[in-house]
């Protein structure tokens, strides 16, 4: 159970709300079908949860064999800052190499296991789903491709935990696909390339001094990496409207607007961070939960996680926003 807990805890288990609050989306809107079944939804979520967390592991191990961690110590020392070294538990000697290829095989065993017992009630389509996000998801920082080393990162992200997900998850749980989950995915999609993209704003000099491309490197400019996020912002909201206006969309999934003022403050934030780096904020009510607060300052995170953290609380009212009116729809 210990070596469980140290892979999870070390596949980065704070980012799971962007792959676990999609799929819950999901199997909630799947619920309203005839042929809904609640355990195949379940094992699905089951196999997101695996996967999402083979991935974090696998850019840990991709990362490493390709620069190794010491590369943070150095950019550390010339006066960068950026979030708490890469691969900690490899470097303080917790756990090698081989042990961390491993824990990606096994949590992916897990993820293919899952969509192997779903293929078995709903057929091939769940193999296609399964095949995509596996390619996709070791060619984020894994060769020949490393998307995430040239400026693909962030949207592969958006396609993976948007459109790939929740339509995976919806048809692992009714055996049919909807227009409606194809179109409420893409903001969804779009407001998890925001977290990832935000990060990477922040990040902007360390990675550029590493040779990692993201999105913001390739941009180079800080008021053109401002205005794709505002742009980023704005089309996630879009969708929701142009999906109401053109009758797509019922109206009810305008209560999604209920978050734009957590979108707002969180552009305010990420423009302050651009022009005052240094300048200090304190938790606020509208960022959503902000947990072991102390023990971020005390790591000399509180810079990157006021930023970090709202992001994807953005992304988690966006989704529960669209659960509870479901719900409440349906009932």
């Amino acid at each position: 159970m210990n070596t469980v807990c140290f892979w999870i805890r070390n596949a980065r288990v704070k980012a799971l709300p962007q792959s676990l609050l999609p799929a819950a989306l999901a199997l909630c809107m799947a619920s309203r079908r005839e042929n809904f079944s609640v355990w195949l939804g379940i094992i699905a979520v089951l196999g997101v949860i695996a996967g999402h967390l083979c991935m974090n592991l696998f850019d840990d191990y991709f990362d490493y064999r390709v620069k190794g961690a010491e590369f943070r110590d150095v950019l550390a020392k010339k006066g960068f800052r950026s979030r708490i070294a890469k691969c900690s538990y490899l470097t303080s000697g917790q756990a090698d190499l081989k042990q961390l290829l491993m824990a990606c095989l096994t949590f992916g065993a897990i993820s293919l296991g899952t969509g192997f017992v779903i293929f078995l009630f709903r057929g091939n389509p769940i193999l296609w789903f399964a095949l995509a996000a596996a390619i996709l998801g070791v060619s984020y920082s894994g060769g020949p491709l490393r998307l995430s080393y040239r400026g693909l990162g962030e949207m592969l992200i958006g396609v993976v935990f948007g459109p790939l997900l929740m339509s995976g998850v919806y048809y692992a749980a009714c055996g049919q696909l909807d227009w409606t989950v194809a179109l409420v995915s893409v903001p969804v999609g779009l407001l998890v390339a925001n977290i990832v993209y935000v990060h990477a704003i922040m990040d902007y000099e360390p990675d550029r001094e590493a040779g990692k491309m993201t999105l913001a490197v390739l941009l180079k400019s800080k008021r053109r990496m401002l205005a794709v996020l505002f742009l980023l912002l704005l089309a996630a909201f879009g969708c929701i409207a142009g999906g109401v206006a053109t009758g797509c969309l019922p109206p009810f999934y305008l209560f999604t607007f209920l978050a734009l003022p957590m979108a707002a403050g969180l552009f305010c934030l990420m423009i302050e961070f651009v022009r005052h780096p240094e300048k200090k904020f304190s938790p606020q009510v509208w960022m959503g939960p902000m947990s072991d607060w102390k023990r971020i300052q005390s790591l000399h995170l509180d810079w990157f996680m006021i930023r970090w953290l709202p992001a994807r609380n953005l992304l988690s009212f966006f989704c529960l926003i669209i659960i509870a009116v479901t719900l409440c729809r349906a009932g």
